[in-house]
């Protein structure tokens, strides 16, 4: 076909990086029409299965009768811990710390210690309660201070970050205060739970489909309990309803059990927890009790910060450590310290064990910062934005960009961003105007916040910065791509498809999105800190890069030209002076039988770390952002509106701006909830009281800002050479919602004439900000 022709065709390229393309699963979120691992067609003679959970916090197991479950109609096997093929284990991290069903002794309320397969799943639930159990009640402690109180052992070595003399510089410095703050937990609350499904094949071999976020993972654990090898199990996900690093670990032990009856009983089980169970028996967002010491001077520069971080971790180690590591990369906020002392305390708790939350432990680490912060400016009598400003890391050179983890901050935008959002918020204006509100106003009071977001991305475990992607072309020029990446409702695979609809220059629906499976890329990451279009991003693009190599070679060759004068044109390849369409190119190279497939690899640069020297550069760049909200509270009653937010925020050069500006809003709403609505409660016995939406208030629709401006900041480009110079996305806006609940705290302090620090703890209920109001009044 001769160039002329492609005058009149249509060739304009739909789909190619930096568009703002719709979710590829949109459609189906909205009709109904996605299929999760439950509305996958059941397989004949499906099992399912149930948990037999402890009533004790922390107890012996003196006997169990379970007589009267396996008499159950329905029922098909009842197992314990003891029929375990393999190793009665899914701790995540090697630690053998986690048993899949306890044996001899429980450690939370709700611990697993026995399964019911039956023909129904209603069948195996009511099985499961007619369990009898005989324990010894052992002493037992839910919370931080119970743990502190009782000498509870950690759950891992606890990490410590300095630089400098923190503890001589208190001395040394005009002004020094001691506090401590309390941050609460969070429930994952994914709108699709917990589940697992295996099949068995022939000889040691099962498939499972199993909703986590670390296939890979799920692998290893089930050849673990079945005493296989890797090479026997295969491990598939097309979508979660929800992931929120609830699904980065939990999903283990469903996995597991399923896999262990499938292979006994040569039947497909599916384990699918009820709401209850699932809140009962799966790990939340740690909470943290900071205690601190900060010295600065008449200005409200920070001289020195010595804090301590304390964390209900739960049973097990689970992730704790990374997460209380994480906590302290964060203690610093956007923030310089010239002389810093931090301790991570990793304490041992009779509850579920804690694990991975979006941000893990940043947000914590974070919201400790911003608490500085406002316990200087109330202090000295200044808006905190000022006191935030002059404490921000500096720019190369300044003397002031030096983490204490001694990384140097290279790329520092946050107070263009700042100033940005300062500007267009009108924020200076706005405050005053308040200020002026809640001198005349008796019973409501407003509060504004402008808080900056400095967030790291990359894994802290080096080895889990690397990725796998697997691209075919067909005859007919349609593309087959395949990675290690899950889509739990944030757009990855429509970024990745993007990432190849670009590199080739064909319409995105050229592209096929595949199901994430153990049996195409093999030994992949979490989808997890943020690093999901990173990663895989650039391990697609690596594959595509092998092919079009081959393509340039194969078609410099039929038509002897030069390989530079081959170029990819949307829907087409232009040869010299000829121009192909895609689909005819890619046919002849077949027929020249050139290799149309190829496996990507991509391993992130730069990073390294020495956790016990608290030394190295975790971070391979940081994302920015701010965010400035009004707030209104009523002081009679502690009941407070969401007025107004305006949020500017970092992401590179969006690979989507559509997706990223929706998980910017997502980010920031679920983290409004965790400071303000969402409280988990155990009660004396150690029972977790929160445990279903009668009792646990997530933020709904009509929870969000009355104004909501959202903004990417689109001359921002990544420094380092990511995946079309972009930026994560998944975690740094949760922690934009900082603004609310620090706004929520100068309508407070207004009460007392913004005299002294509220110091409210989080999460800000209504009930909280009332007695906060009640302690202002007393002042």
């Amino acid at each position: 076909m001769d160039k002329s022709t492609f005058d009149t065709a249509k060739v304009i390229i739909s789909g190619p990086m930096h568009s703002a393309l719709k979710h590829d699963s949109a459609h189906k979120h909205v009709t109904g029409t996605a299929d999760y691992i439950d509305d996958i067609p059941e397989p004949a003679g499906l099992l399912h299965g149930a948990l037999g959970m402890s009533d004790r916090a922390h107890a012996e197991i003196l006997s169990m009768d379970l007589s009267e479950v396996r008499r159950h109609p329905g029922v098909v096997w009842v197992f314990t811990g003891k029929d375990v093929p393999g190793v009665n284990d899914v701790s995540s991290n090697g630690s053998h710390d986690e048993p899949l069903l306890a044996e001899t002794g429980v450690e939370f309320h709700g611990q697993p210690v026995f399964a019911v397969i039956a023909e129904t799943r209603d069948a195996a639930r009511k099985a499961a309660q007619k369990a009898k159990i005989e324990y010894r009640d052992l002493p037992h402690w839910s919370d931080i201070d119970g743990a502190l109180e009782n000498g509870s052992p950690l759950v891992i070595a606890p990490m410590t970050l300095q630089r400098g003399d923190a503890k001589a510089e208190m001395d040394n410095a005009p002004h020094r205060l001691k506090g401590q703050m309390r941050i609460g937990g969070q429930e994952h609350f994914y709108l699709e739970g917990q589940v697992a499904m295996a099949i068995p094949g022939e000889d040691d071999e099962v498939t499972v489909w199993s909703s986590t976020q670390h296939p890979s993972e799920i692998q290893h654990i089930v050849g673990h309990v079945l005493n296989i090898p890797s090479n026997a199990v295969t491990v598939n996900v097309r979508r979660m309803g929800g992931g929120f690093g609830g699904k980065e670990t939990q999903g283990n032990q469903f996995a597991a059990l399923a896999a262990i009856a499938a292979k006994k009983l040569k039947r497909a089980v599916k384990f699918r927890p009820d709401r209850d169970e699932d809140m009962s028996a799966t790990g939340k967002r740690h909470d943290f009790l900071v205690d601190y010491e900060l010295a600065f001077d008449n200005e409200g520069r920070i001289h020195a910060v010595d804090a301590t971080y304390a964390a209900r971790c739960g049973f097990s180690s689970d992730l704790s450590g990374p997460v209380t590591d994480r906590a302290l990369f964060h203690a610093d906020s956007s923030y310089f310290y010239p002389h810093v002392h931090l301790t991570s305390v990793p304490l041992k708790t009779h509850t579920v064990s804690n694990t991975a939350f979006r941000g893990f432990g940043g947000p914590q680490g974070m919201l400790g910062a911003e608490r500085f912060i406002e316990e200087i400016a109330y202090a000295i009598g200044k808006d905190p934005l000022e006191i935030r400003k002059l404490n921000f890391y500096g720019q190369p050179g300044s003397g002031r960009t030096t983490t204490p983890y001694h990384q140097e901050v290279e790329d520092n935008i946050i107070l263009r961003i700042v100033e940005e959002l300062e500007e267009s918020a009108n924020y200076q204006a706005r405050r005053n105007a308040i200020i002026g509100f809640n001198r005349d106003s008796r019973y409501i009071r407003k509060g504004i916040a402008l808080t900056p977001v400095k967030f790291g991305i990359s894994f802290t475990m080096t080895a889990f910065n690397q990725a796998g992607a697997l691209v075919h072309i067909y005859q007919d020029g349609s593309i087959h791509l395949n990675h290690g990446g899950t889509e739990m409702g944030q757009g990855l695979y429509t970024k990745v498809a993007q990432v190849l609809s670009d590199s080739f220059q064909v319409d995105i629906d050229r592209v096929k999105i595949t199901a994430t499976t153990t049996g195409k890329v093999p030994n992949t990451s979490a989808t997890a800190a943020s690093s999901g279009s990173d990663l895989n991003g650039m391990a697609a693009s690596d594959a595509a890069r092998q092919i079009k190599e081959r393509l340039v070679a194969f078609a410099a060759d039929k038509w002897s030209v030069d390989p530079a004068e081959i170029v990819f044109l949307p829907n087409r390849v232009r040869v010299g002076e000829k121009e192909i369409f895609f689909p005819d190119f890619i046919k002849q190279a077949y027929f020249a039988r050139v290799q149309l497939s190829a496996a990507g690899f991509y391993k992130t640069p730069k990073i390294h770390w020495d956790r016990a020297a608290g030394r190295g550069t975790p971070f391979y760049y940081f994302a920015y952002g701010a965010a400035c909200s009004e707030v209104s509270i009523d002081t009679l009653t502690g009941e407070y509106l969401i007025d107004r937010t305006d949020i500017l925020h970092d992401v590179g050069r969006s690979l989507n701006p559509a997706i990223d500006i929706g998980q910017v809003e997502g980010g920031f709403v679920q983290g409004m909830g965790w400071l303000t609505t969402e409280e988990l409660w155990w009660d004396d016995k150690g029972r977790l009281r929160t445990h279903a939406p009668s009792t646990y208030k997530i933020p709904l629709a009509s929870d969000r800002p009355k104004i909501f401006n959202v903004r990417l900041a689109e001359w921002s480009e990544n420094a380092e050479p990511t995946i079309g110079r972009s930026k994560a996305v998944g975690e740094p806006p949760l922690m934009l919602a900082i603004s609310v609940f620090e706004a929520l705290s100068m309508a407070v302090a207004s009460v007392a004439d913004y005299k002294i620090c509220p110091r409210l703890d989080a999460p800000a209920t209504p009930e909280r900000v009332l007695m906060a109001v009640e302690r202002m009044k007393r002042v």
